[in-house]
Formats: C-alpha cells, sequence, structure tokens
C-alpha cells in the first residue's frame, strides 16, 4: 500500500509539472521590462516569451504580435522552444505510461513485472522532462541577469524576470520529484510481485514440526508439538497449565491406545486353534 501511495503522489505532481510548463511555455512573461533610470515611464510595459512579445499600456490596452520568423530568431531562443515542446511531449508520454503501470489500475495486471517497469519508465520520463524544462528557463535567467548589470547595455533594452521563469523552475522540480517517486516505488518491487506479503517457511506453524514417522512407537505420534495462538498465551497462568494438562492427557491416551494394539496383536495360546477345531 505504502508504494501505491508513492505513485500515485508521484504520478500527481508529474502532471501538475507537465501542467506548470504548459503554462510557462504559453505565456510571453519571460522578460519584463525594467522601469530603472532614465526609463521610468510605467505607463507602457514590454514583455518578452518564447513566441511572442507584448506591450500593454497603463490604460488598458493589450497588444502582442508573434515573432515574424523563427530563422531569424536568436539560438538561444530557438533552442529553449525545442527545450520546452519536447518536455511537454515526454511528460505526455509519461503520464500515459504511468496510467498503465500504477497498482491502482487494472492495466497489465496479468504481465507480471512489466507492469511495474512501466511505471519506473514512465518516472525515468517524468525526471527527463523536468531536467528539459529545467535548461531553458535557467539560460535565460541567467542571460537576464547578466545583461541587466552589463553598463553598456542601454537601460530601455535591459529586462527584469518575468512570472514564467519562475512557474518554469518551479515546474520542472517538481516534474523531477515526481519521477523520483515513480522510480522509488517501482524499485521496492521484489521479486516480480507487488502488494503480495511473502512468509516465512511454516507460516502460521512454527517450524521444524515433529513429522509423522519421528518420535513415535508402531508408527504413532507419542509426542506432539502444538502452536500457540498468541491470544490464549495472554489469558493468565490458569489458563495456560489448562493447556499443558490436555497435552499430557492427550499424549497418554495416545500411549495407552498403543499398548492396547499391540496386545490385541499377540498369538494366541499353543494347542489351541482360532478356528476352535484342536
Amino acid at each position: 500500500m505504502a508504494s501505491a501511495a508513492l505513485e500515485l503522489m508521484g504520478f500527481f505532481l508529474g502532471l501538475l509539472g507537465m501542467l506548470g510548463t504548459l503554462v510557462a511555455t504559453v505565456l510571453p512573461y519571460w522578460r519584463t521590462s525594467a522601469h530603472i533610470g532614465s526609463n521610468i515611464v510605467t505607463a507602457v510595459a514590454n514583455m518578452r516569451g518564447l513566441w511572442m512579445e507584448c506591450v500593454y499600456q497603463s490604460t488598458g490596452a493589450f497588444q502582442c504580435e508573434t515573432y515574424n520568423s523563427m530563422l531569424a530568431l536568436p539560438s538561444d531562443l530557438q533552442a529553449s522552444r525545442a527545450l520546452m515542446v519536447i518536455s511537454l511531449v515526454l511528460s505526455i508520454l509519461a503520464i500515459a505510461m504511468a496510467t498503465l503501470g500504477m497498482q491502482c489500475t487494472i492495466c497489465l495486471d496479468g504481465a507480471g513485472s512489466v507492469k511495474s517497469r512501466v511505471a519506473g519508465a514512465s518516472g525515468g520520463l517524468f525526471v527527463t522532462a523536468g531536467f528539459l524544462a529545467l535548461i531553458p528557463v535557467a539560460w535565460t535567467t541567467h542571460e537576464v541577469v547578466q545583461t541587466f548589470y552589463r553598463p553598456n547595455v542601454h537601460t530601455s533594452m535591459k529586462f527584469e524576470l518575468g512570472e514564467c521563469l519562475y512557474i518554469g523552475l518551479a515546474a520542472s522540480l517538481i516534474s523531477m520529484l515526481g519521477g523520483v517517486m515513480l522510480s522509488v516505488s517501482c524499485c521496492e518491487e521484489q521479486n516480480g510481485a507487488r502488494g503480495i506479503r511473502r512468509h516465512g517457511g511454516g507460516y502460521p506453524y512454527p517450524t521444524g514440526g515433529v513429522g509423522l514417522g519421528s518420535g513415535t512407537t508402531g508408527g504413532l505420534r507419542t509426542t506432539s508439538q502444538t502452536y500457540r495462538n498468541p491470544t490464549l498465551q495472554l489469558g493468565g497462568t490458569n489458563l495456560a497449565s489448562r493447556v499443558q494438562t490436555l497435552v499430557r492427557s492427550t499424549s497418554n491416551s495416545s500411549q495407552s491406545s498403543t499398548h492396547g494394539v499391540q496386545g490385541s496383536k499377540k498369538s494366541p495360546a499353543p494347542g489351541y486353534d482360532v478356528t476352535g477345531y484342536v
């Protein structure tokens, strides 16, 4: 049950990370205009994202324009686009595989260890997707900070960190955490059996029991070994003495029956035929 709960938590964390990655990819709040120095006019705010550039005016007007040419974009922006899209694709694939491999689903129930391996593979995909989403977020953050502190860059060209960078960072970490939880729940399985409790030999009876042929006279067991129920041991010394008395009486009766059987098999007296004829 613990591994099933771990799988469910990892699945929902991976799903939440995928939604956060989708939001960070679509929205244009990767870079926002910095109002510093001579650029203190707050009537207009510029935002830049992976797919479009937007302008917000204090009057409430909000205008966005997509980038005209994809090949004319900087190489880091193109790489960020590709990595975020690949991260989304891997997250969707991981969700589908986790749905098949989790213990709470009925898919692949008769496939043995294949079900747990599918769940472990989905965890690996979540980790990979989170790592791919973390790369463009970290690179853009580094570039924005470095550009902001350059003295030779005009203040109108400086930007601050946008909300999508924080969302992307949190989403990537959550995705990786969910993937690790799924992988750990898969590693808890032993010998390809999930949810099956294994006991030692002789359960629920004590090991080393006496067989039918050991310690017997004439094939009958003269010594006995009883299984002590823990609930009977809690009844006190009187109950324990009663159980021992019962065991001794059973042993004595078995021995007397053994001697009776042996006495009945004695040969008849000499000079007397069992048929009644001398």
